[in-house]
C-alpha cells in the first residue's frame, strides 16, 4: 500500500513562490512531483527581468515587498534574520534560491517547458487521471498525452492585462504602457506621465516616476485608503495587524466601528480628505493600497491627483470632472490583471469575469476525482505565500486519499455562501471576486488540513506559547506546531519572531534605552493641573 501511495505522479504547472511549495508538499508526502516551468528559473514575477514578455509577470526593479518578511516565509524555513523586513525583489528572490536549495527542489523542474494542452486523460472516469501535453522553448521539441495521477496548477494571476480601452487611444501621441510591461523610470525623465490605478502597482510607479518626471497625474475612479508598511514604534504593519485577538474583536463588533478606528488612524497619518484619495466606501470594504511615500509626494506637488479617466486626445488627457491636463507624454494603466487558464481543457475551469468556482479557491466541485487544485488563486489583505503554501500542503493529502473532501453539495453550498459574503463586504469590482480575510482564511483552510492552532490546548500545556498564538502576529510557523506537517522548530520561531524582525536594523550600538514613562506621566499631571489653574483664573 505504501509502495502503491508513493508511485503516484503530480505535474506542477509553474515553479513561481506557488509552484516550489508544491514541489515540496509533494516530497513531504511521499508523491512523486514534476514541475514545468516555461521561464529558466523559479520564483515567477519575483525574478526581475528587463524583458517584457506576454503572459510572464515581472516585478519593477525597484520593488519591494508589502508583506514583512515573518508573515510571507514558509512556514519551515524563516528568512534570515539579516534580511530586511520589507525586502527587495532581489533580496526575496535570494530568499526562494535558499529555500529551493536546501529542499532541492530544482532537481524536479523542467525549465524552458511551457505546457500548450492540459485535459482528463482516457481513463479520467476510473482513475482521475490528467494528460498533458508541453513544449520545450529552446529545442522546440513538442511531448504529448504525458499521463499524471493529480495537477497542482501554480501560475499566478499576475500575468494577463486587464485594459480599460478607454475613447482617444488609436489618436493619442503619446506612449500607453500597462504596468506589467513597466519596468523602471527610465525614459520617463522630465515627462509628463498620467498613471491610471490607484492599486499598489500604480503607486509605487507614480510615487517612482514623481522624482524624476516633470509632473506625474494620479487618476482614480473610486480612490483608495492607503496604508503604511511602517507600524507604531517602527514594526512592521502587518505584524502590529495581523493577530487572532484582533481579528476575533472585529468579528465580535459592528464593521462601522472597525472602520471608524482604522480610518481615524490612517488620516492621522495624512487627511484623506484633505489630500484628494477619500473613496465613498469604508475601509474594510476594499483592499487598500499600501505606500510610505504617497503622502510626501502629493504634499510636494510631485503627484496630483484626478479623478477617472474620460478621455484621450493628441497630446491631453480629459477627466471625467471636466478638467484636462495638456502636453501628456506618457499613459500608464495600473488597471490590475485577470486569471484564466487558456491551456486547461475543461468546461468546469473557464474563468468569467474574474470569477471560477472553487472550493475554497482551490478545488473544482464538480469534478469526479478530486484529483486538480489550484493554488493561489485568491487575493488576501496579507501575505498570499503562507495560505498557497496551506493549500498545497492539503491538496498533497488529498491527492492521497489522507484527507477528504466533502459532497458536491456542500462544497457548491460553501462557495455560494462566500460569494454572497464577500458580495455584501466588498464593492462591486473584479479584484473583490477573489477576495479573502487574511488569519480567518488560513484557519479555515488548516483546519481542513488538520493542522489549525489548538490554542485551548495549548493553554492548557505551553501557556507562554499560546499567548504568542494568541496574541501576537499570525505567522506561518502557527501551522507547524502539530498535525500533519508538524515542524519540531515550529515553537522557537514562533517565541524568537520579534527577535529576528529586530535583527536588520541593529547596525550599530546605541546607548541604553531611558525609561521616560514615569517622567511623562509627572509632566502630564502638572501640564494638567496648569489647565485648570488657568480655566480657574479665566472663569473668575
Amino acid at each position: 500500500m505504501v509502495e502503491e501511495l508513493k508511485s503516484k505522479r503530480v505535474l506542477v504547472i509553474g515553479a513561481g513562490a506557488s509552484g516550489m511549495v508544491a514541489v515540496k508538499s509533494c516530497l513531504d508526502e511521499g508523491l512523486q512531483p514534476v514541475c514545468l516551468e516555461r521561464s529558466n528559473h523559479i520564483g515567477g514575477m519575483w525574478k526581475y527581468s528587463d524583458k517584457v514578455e506576454e503572459g510572464q509577470a515581472s516585478v519593477m526593479k525597484s520593488t519591494v515587498i508589502n508583506t514583512s518578511k515573518e508573515m510571507m516565509c514558509y512556514s519551515d524555513f524563516p528568512i534570515p534574520a539579516e534580511y530586511a523586513n520589507f525586502m527587495h525583489n532581489t533580496q526575496l528572490y535570494k530568499y526562494f534560491e535558499l529555500y529551493a536549495e536546501n529542499f532541492k527542489l530544482k532537481d524536479y523542474v523542467k525549465f524552458n517547458t511551457e505546457v500548450t494542452e492540459l485535459r482528463q486523460a482516457d481513463d479520467f472516469d476510473k482513475t482521475g487521471r490528467w494528460a498533458v501535453d508541453y513544449k520545450d522553448k529552446t529545442s522546440g521539441e513538442e511531448t504529448k498525452g504525458e499521463v499524471y495521477d493529480a495537477v497542482l496548477v501554480c501560475t499566478g494571476h499576475h500575468a494577463e492585462k486587464k485594459m480599460p480601452n478607454f475613447p482617444g487611444e488609436d489618436v493619442f501621441k503619446g506612449k500607453i504602457v500597462h504596468t506589467h510591461d513597466y519596468r523602471s523610470h527610465i525614459g520617463y525623465e522630465d515627462k509628463r506621465v498620467v498613471v491610471v490605478g490607484i492599486g499598489n502597482s500604480g503607486l509605487d510607479v507614480a510615487v517612482e516616476l514623481s522624482k524624476i518626471a516633470k509632473k506625474v497625474y494620479l487618476s482614480t475612479r473610486s480612490g483608495s485608503w492607503v496604508m503604511n508598511r511602517v507600524g507604531p514604534g517602527g514594526k512592521p504593519i502587518d505584524m502590529v495587524g495581523q493577530r487572532r485577538h484582533l481579528w476575533a474583536l472585529t468579528h465580535l463588533v459592528p464593521g462601522w466601528v472597525t472602520d471608524a478606528v482604522v480610518e481615524n488612524n490612517l488620516n492621522n497619518r495624512f487627511d484623506h480628505y484633505d489630500y484628494g484619495l477619500a473613496p465613498k466606501h469604508g475601509w474594510s470594504s476594499h483592499h487598500p493600497a499600501v505606500n510610505d511615500e504617497l503622502p510626501n509626494r502629493l504634499a510636494c506637488g510631485a503627484v496630483v491627483v484626478k479623478s477617472n479617466v474620460k478621455q484621450l486626445h493628441e497630446t491631453s488627457v480629459e477627466f471625467d470632472d471636466g478638467t484636462k491636463e495638456e502636453d501628456i507624454d506618457a499613459v500608464i494603466y495600473a488597471t490590475g490583471f485577470t486569471f484564466g487558464f487558456p491551456f486547461i481543457k475543461h468546461p468546469d475551469l473557464e474563468v468569467k469575469d474574474n470569477q471560477l468556482p472553487l472550493y475554497k479557491y482551490c478545488f473544482p466541485p464538480n469534478m469526479q476525482h478530486p484529483t486538480l487544485a489550484l493554488i493561489g488563486f485568491f487575493q488576501p489583505l496579507g501575505a498570499i505565500n503562507p495560505i498557497s503554501e496551506l493549500q498545497c500542503r492539503w491538496a498533497t493529502r488529498v491527492f492521497q486519499g489522507l484527507s477528504k473532501l466533502p459532497s458536491k453539495e456542500l462544497m457548491l453550498n460553501e462557495i455560494r455562501e462566500k460569494k454572497e459574503n464577500m458580495a455584501k463586504k466588498f464593492y462591486k469590482s473584479t479584484r473583490h471576486t477573489i477576495q479573502v480575510e487574511y488569519v480567518p482564511f488560513m484557519d479555515e483552510v488548516a483546519e481542513a488540513l488538520g493542522c489549525k492552532p489548538d490554542i485551548g490546548q495549548l493553554w492548557l500545556s505551553d501557556p507562554k506559547l499560546a499567548y504568542e498564538v494568541t496574541f501576537g502576529p499570525v505567522t506561518p510557523y502557527h501551522y507547524r506546531l502539530h498535525g500533519p506537517g508538524a515542524w519540531s522548530g515550529a515553537r522557537n520561531a514562533i517565541m524568537t519572531t520579534w527577535e529576528r524582525a529586530a535583527t536588520p536594523n541593529k547596525t550599530r550600538p546605541v546607548p541604553s534605552r531611558r525609561d521616560n514613562n514615569l517622567f511623562m506621566m509627572a509632566v502630564k499631571i502638572i501640564l494638567v493641573a496648569l489647565l485648570i489653574k488657568w480655566l480657574i483664573d479665566y472663569l473668575i
